[in-house]
């Protein structure tokens, strides 16, 4: 009776056997099928041929590899986010980021309250015109350099000078407050150009003066060089553009021609930002070419006394070079950029190339 049930249940048994022994495809892997569970299994029916149970089994493993993911694949445990770690400022508080400042509106509302001071500046020192017989504004031809101009050429380059700072100290302004984003020198510049617009419809109601286009030609270079400086790599380490203020016998004068006469513009040459000087002695040492007038104010022209105009060519001392290199405190730090854009009175050598 033995015999008979273990005969009875190999012939029961035994139609399966030829689709286990069938081999799956070679790109059948273990994993795949590993994943799969055990009701998705296609049942073998009686009478069936066996590869096609071998066939299934395939195609659910192929079905695996598919771009949409099998019900039966286990997804992936979720890992921790990680936040990036945030940038730090100087000053200890966490640094802008660039990326909130790509446009010009962002940009100009990141320095509003300096654009405030600075126009309220310009509007205070030129207010006093509205109440000194003011007139309709109107244009006037100033012309350039020439001995008959009314300042030798020296307003000119007065414009120059006072947009190129206010384009700096808007472009250092906006670097701190917005991690220096990008573009940031054309803003700085265009800002500073306006300023010098205003000033200029300032001039254009006094009566013995009027709008210039000479000046206008001259904030946009000054605004120009501003923008060069802060775009090329390293020329703000080499080149500055400066002014010096010589005293008379009657000190430093702040209005008039007199005023212009004292003033000497200049581009200053610094060797120190020179990889072939900087650990040399050269590098203390700058290199000088400008511009300055004398005998034009209203004394000497009544006195007849011929106008004199001056290219120079000298040089001086690097004095951020010599006592800020290092500088770490806020007070010497600032020394040392007013350096770049102030010469002090008798620290260079300046030689007159014409009369």
């Amino acid at each position: 009776m033995g015999r008979i049930l273990f005969c009875s249940l190999g012939l029961a048994v035994l139609p399966i056997v030829p689709a286990i022994a069938t081999p799956l495809p070679a790109d059948v892997r273990s994993a795949d099928v590993a994943a799969f569970r055990l009701e998705d299994v296609p049942r073998y029916v009686d009478g069936q041929d066996p590869s096609v149970m071998a066939q299934d089994i395939a195609a659910m493993a192929q079905d695996t590899t598919g771009t949409a993911p099998s019900p039966s694949v286990a997804e992936p445990v979720q890992g921790p986010v990680v936040t990036p770690p945030v940038t730090m400022a100087a000053d200890g508080k966490p640094a802008p980021d660039p990326s909130r400042y790509r446009n010009l509106g962002s940009q100009i509302h990141a320095v509003r309250y300096e654009m405030l001071a600075i126009l309220a500046y310009y509007t205070a020192i030129n207010a006093p015109k509205l109440f000194e017989d003011p007139i309709w504004p109107h244009f006037h031809n100033e012309h350039w350099f020439g001995k008959s101009t009314n300042n030798v050429g020296m307003d000119k380059l007065a414009h120059a000078y006072s947009t190129y700072v206010i384009s700096e100290l808007i472009w250092w302004r906006l670097k701190h407050k917005t991690g220096g984003a990008p573009g940031i020198q054309y803003t700085a510049a265009l800002l500073g150009s306006l300023t010098m617009l205003q000033t200029e419809f300032w001039d254009s109601i006094e009566p013995g003066g009027g709008w210039s286009w000479q000046d206008v030609t001259f904030n946009t270079l000054g605004a120009g060089f501003s923008i060069l400086r802060n775009s090329v790599p390293g020329l703000d380490e080499k080149l500055d553009y400066r002014l010096m203020v010589v005293p008379d016998e009657n000190g430093i004068r702040v209005r008039g021609k007199e005023h212009f006469q004292q003033q000497r513009y200049f581009f200053a040459l610094k060797l120190s930002g020179f990889k072939t000087f900087e650990k040399s002695p050269f590098r203390f040492l700058e290199l000088h070419a400008g511009y300055y007038g004398q005998n034009f104010t209203n004394d000497d022209r009544a006195h007849h006394i011929d106008p004199k105009r001056h290219l120079f060519v000298g040089f001086g001392v690097n004095l951020r070079e010599l006592f800020f290199k290092n500088s770490k405190g806020k007070i010497a730090h600032a020394a040392a950029e007013a350096l770049d854009y102030f010469q002090p009175p008798y620290t260079a050598v300046q030689i007159s190339l014409t009369d």
